[in-house]
């Protein structure tokens, strides 16, 4: 028999992941010849036979949940004249992306009432003060402006602003994994990056975080605060990517629950598929502050001389533009993110203004 332990079924991209796998049988061997067949996403780094077990260190390469694959461990007998074989099945891991760096976290025009760390425009018990007002009977005398108060003779306290928390949602489209000709990054890990590492700011400032996942069946996770539910989050979409089977069965409506009203949603998306407008337009009929986050797909590769190329390329480039400006003839806002670079670089612009709603 042939029993396999692995030492952690939960890791990030590029962490080793270590298996044992330990074989049991009835008189002397003479030697253990292990086949090993890595299932999607996985590398095999190091590989060790003992008398009784087999050593693997494997490394995960890419976010998702993934079959680790099989061990085929043929036993000889000590004279080479029998051989038995034993399969051990290593079962499934999840592995998580490596987020990525985000601290800014705008927000929009109106925030929910709950306490929380972002300036709300109402007055409120904060540490911003936006101006001075009479005093009320039964305001804080430590408030009391007295410049204000000795410029227009009669009492002067602080005016604070309320702090508030905000609930963003984070949606992610899944309808295709585009990768970039000249570089083979993929748009599906560059999406999930971006939004685990939108989910880690948010929640950082104690914010509300939800996600939902379009493409083939809806998944959605409504809003919830806590470091801990960041692990939450990135396991409810890990069924997007399962050893590599994408499920197109098509778009269905979101779910009330999984946008709550005046919740800033995030879509991010590489703007390949039409289909993704259908969804916007849902969130933007329920009136909710929306950020479109474009994903470069990078530019088709011409060859030299090519001129129908060229003028197909100009034409690819226009639908790229129209998709754009149409979204921004809207109210949406569109930021473009590319890899290896910050998230904080891409939502910069945001903090000029607060994100605005749509109209219902």
């Amino acid at each position: 028999t042939a029993e396999a332990e692995v030492e952690q079924r939960r890791c990030f991209e590029g962490e080793q992941v270590t298996v044992r796998i330990t074989v049991s049988y009835d008189g002397e061997t003479g030697r253990l010849d292990p086949g090993v067949t890595l299932g999607h996403g996985v590398r095999l780094d190091h590989l060790a036979v003992g008398p009784h077990r087999v050593d693997l260190v494997l490394t995960a390469q890419r976010w998702g949940r993934w079959t680790l694959g099989t061990v085929d461990v043929d036993v000889h007998d000590r004279g080479g004249l029998t051989l038995c074989t034993v399969r051990a099945e290593l079962g499934e891991i999840a592995v998580f992306p490596l987020p990525g760096h985000a601290s800014l976290t705008p927000i929009p025009v109106r925030l929910p009432q709950r306490l929380g760390e972002h300036t709300a425009v109402q007055r409120g018990e904060g540490v911003e003060v936006t101006g001075v007002h009479p005093h009320v009977r039964g305001e804080r005398q430590r408030r009391i402006h007295w410049p204000a108060t000795t410029r227009r003779g009669t009492l002067q306290v602080h005016q604070f602003a309320a702090e508030r928390t905000a609930d963003t949602v984070v949606l992610l489209d899944v309808l295709a994994d585009v990768v970039d000709p000249v570089t083979g990054a993929s748009s599906l890990d560059e999406t999930f990056r971006a939004a685990a590492g939108l989910a880690r700011g948010y929640l950082r400032t104690h914010d509300r975080v939800g996600v939902v996942s379009v493409g083939g069946a809806t998944r959605w996770l409504q809003p919830g605060s806590g470091q801990g539910y960041f692990y939450r989050i990135v396991e409810s979409v890990l069924e997007v990517r399962k050893d590599r089977a994408y499920r197109m069965e098509g778009l269905s409506l979101l779910p009330p629950p999984a946008l709550p009203e005046g919740a800033l949603v995030y879509v991010i998306t590489p703007l390949t598929d039409q289909r993704i407008f259908d969804t916007l337009h849902q969130v933007r009929g329920r009136a909710n502050p929306m950020v479109v986050v474009e994903i470069p797909t990078g530019e088709p590769v011409l060859e030299p001389g090519d001129t129908e190329g060229e003028l197909a390329l100009r034409l690819w480039r226009a639908d790229r533009d129209a998709m754009r400006f149409a979204l921004v003839e809207r109210g949406i806002a569109v930021v473009a993110h590319r890899p290896g670079e910050t998230l904080d670089l891409a939502l910069a612009p945001l903090l000029r203004t607060r994100i605005h709603g749509g109209t219902r």
